[in-house]
């Protein structure tokens, strides 16, 4: 049985080698950001759709333009201003004078990446444009519907909700990012680096692509294939049903807590540990895995209450509570 888990583990560490490249080719761009990296390919490897949320200039654009330039897929960045429309996302019907027909203009929503760039500073119906791609991976545009390209991802960026501009997601939006990442300022180290590198006015930095559609959905398969053991299965099902209800784990949250994470926390959590599991190396999940993605797949679900945020605490914070106290397998 050992022999069979070590002959496991080589062929996940064998696939998970076919990653090195890429991490080559974006480290040539974005200098640091480790953890970032590896979620946004985490991310890309299990579908999973991403909100960065961070103050302006922390290379959050950059890092998912160099990320894309690192594949052989196609990319669209949409900037969100608060005059955009959803046509202008996933495009409109012409129409034709001489012909009397309408044709369909089909938006930047057709790609394979697709960068929302400042998403939070477009209002809520253009948000909302966004609803149907994010989850059936298809656009509906007049009477017709229409299939986007495979492998399909959105990547938004947004600035602190304090900021000058900014309009709050919608729930149901929030809720279909599978991760929301939380970008700080670099080292001092990091940012010396940084100034060497990108201080030229015309930075010598180009990226060749080298992976392909075929490598993703390849890797997926074997993402798909790490053994999920049923004791971290209930783990994973006791920390979403501690957000919900906090008091059946003796925690005394429910005052701060209006809504806890939904089901699709669930599916994304145990497709996050797998991945995590697959970046490691390992061809197994352990509750570690849950731990190490759990805030990333739980912080924008869990929706504190006024009474939280009078007392300052942070989705963050509740979390915090809810693993240390849920007992692990």
């Amino acid at each position: 049985m050992k022999d069979g888990l070590e002959e496991r583990n080589r062929q996940v560490q064998a696939q998970r080698a076919r990653l090195d490249p890429l991490y080559a080719q974006i480290g040539r761009v974005i200098i640091g950001q480790r953890e970032l990296l590896d979620r946004l390919i985490l991310g890309l490897l299990t579908g999973g759709h991403m909100l960065l949320e961070g103050v302006p200039g922390l290379a959050k654009t950059l890092a998912v333009r160099t990320l894309a330039q690192g594949l052989h897929l196609t990319f669209q960045r949409i900037q969100f201003t608060p005059d955009l429309l959803p046509a202008d996302v996933i495009g409109t019907q012409i129409y034709n004078p001489r012909s009397g027909d309408f044709s369909i203009k089909k938006g930047p929503i057709f790609a394979n990446f697709v960068l929302a760039d400042e998403i939070n500073r477009a209002p809520a119906k253009v948000q909302s444009a966004l609803l149907e791609a994010m989850q059936e991976k298809q656009v509906t545009i007049g009477d017709h519907t229409y299939a986007l390209q495979e492998p399909f991802l959105v990547l938004a960026t947004q600035n602190p909700i304090e900021q000058e501009g900014t309009y709050p997601l919608p729930e149901a939006q929030v809720d279909r990012f599978m991760l929301k990442l939380h970008l700080t300022y670099p080292s001092k180290e990091e940012e010396l680096a940084i100034l060497d590198r990108m201080a030229l006015i015309e930075p010598d930095v180009s990226i060749q692509p080298v992976l392909s559609a075929a490598d993703i959905f390849d890797l997926r398969k074997t993402i798909d294939g790490i053994y999920l053991d049923d004791k971290v299965k209930k783990y994973i099902v006791e920390i979403v049903h501690a957000t919900r209800r906090p008091k059946d784990y003796g925690l005394n949250l429910e005052p701060y807590i209006q809504y806890g994470a939904s089901p699709r926390a669930t599916i994304f959590l145990t497709r996050g540990a797998k991945g995590q599991a697959f970046l490691e190396g390992r061809s197994y999940v352990t509750p570690q895995d849950i731990k190490t993605i759990g805030y990333d797949v739980l912080r924008h679900r869990v929706t504190v209450t006024y009474e939280a945020e009078a007392e300052e605490m942070t989705s963050e914070q509740l979390l915090k509570k809810i693993f240390d106290q849920v007992k692990v397998p």
